[in-house]
């Protein structure tokens, strides 16, 4: 996906509006045009008979990120406050997705945040587990690994799904930072600004992963059923390759993703999801979801040979 240029002109709910969708505070936000991508200006100097100052060129956008190996002095403690992740932590999200004939399904995701770590690239990684249901049936699940540096930034390390039809796994198209050419993105910067650049949240080409996020809105309020949030930041994720096609996620303070819209005119994966529950796992559940994600590990050395297998083994609790 390429951004538009031209929207962050405008605040989020003119576009919407403009677009005759709902603003940030409706239950369903529809779709929008799109952030701008970077560009450097360029200018051609008039003649003259004194030197010409020196000009400093402005930022350009990386593919990838700088990854600051070295300042990851406490790297599980992901306290940034626009993506929190605490373990023991479910949050259930709920919406609807495209059909293959252009219908509305359900679509449903649970995320949780587990209380064991694995090191990938040098670096301790805390990892979440997520499960996708679209209507009613399980197509995917996930291991992903998140560090927040000593700046507060929380970078992206890597994904192992599993996709299933009909219970069967159908493939594994897994990336891991420091594997072959894999490398680790930003998912939530420390201080997100509006107008900042976009940024890489990962790099696996093998599996053409390649998204990236732009500050899309900030200090916007929205309400879910899980509850209603002023302060809320706004992202719209992109993948180059995907022209006019953008997806807007919505971060409350101390909550992390409370909302999942789209914006653009490209019908496809037009997903909508909003967080309908946050709970805390007690112990008997925690032991529990150990056992599933060291079930998932040991397939994923298998089925994944090329990539996981390059991994050092996720480590229990403490």
């Amino acid at each position: 996906m390429r951004p538009i240029p031209g929207l962050l002109a405008f605040g989020l709910s003119t576009v919407l509006a403009a677009a005759g969708c709902a603003p940030a505070t409706s239950p369903t936000p529809g779709a929008a045009t799109a952030p701008p991508s970077a560009s450097v200006p360029s200018a051609t100097p008039s003649p003259t008979s004194t030197p010409e100052p020196t000009v400093t060129p402005e930022p350009t956008e990386s593919l990838t990120e700088t990854f600051p190996r070295d300042s990851f002095s406490n790297s599980t403690t992901v306290d940034n406050v626009y993506y929190p992740l605490i373990p023991g932590t479910r949050l259930t999200f709920e919406g609807q997705i495209n059909g293959d004939e252009g219908e509305r399904i359900p679509h449903s995701v649970v995320i949780t945040v587990t209380d064991m770590t694995k090191v990938i690239d040098g670096v301790e990684n805390l990892i979440g587990y997520e499960l996708d249901f679209t209507a009613g049936e399980l197509v995917e699940a996930e291991l992903a690994f998140w560090a927040q540096d000593d700046e507060g930034t929380v970078w992206h390390m890597g994904e192992y799904p599993e996709e299933y039809e009909e219970g069967e796994i159908v493939g594994t198209p897994a990336w891991m930072a420091g594997v072959k050419e894999d490398k680790a993105g930003i998912y939530m910067k420390a201080e997100p600004r509006l107008g900042s650049l976009s940024y890489s949240q990962g790099w696996g080409p093998d599996v053409g992963w390649a998204d990236r996020a732009r500050i899309f809105e900030t200090g916007s309020a929205t309400c879910v059923p899980a509850g209603c949030y002023d302060d809320v930041l706004v992202t719209a994720e992109f993948n180059r390759d995907e022209p006019d096609a953008y997806q807007l996620k919505y971060y409350a303070p101390g909550i992390g993703n409370v909302r999942v819209g789209w914006a653009g005119a490209l019908e496809k994966d037009q997903e909508v999801l909003e967080l309908v529950e946050v709970t805390k796992l007690g112990s008997e559940d925690l032991t529990k979801l150990r056992a599933t994600i060291l079930e998932m590990e040991k397939r994923a050395y298998e089925l994944s040979k090329d990539v996981y297998a390059g991994t050092a083994p996720i480590e229990p609790p403490g």
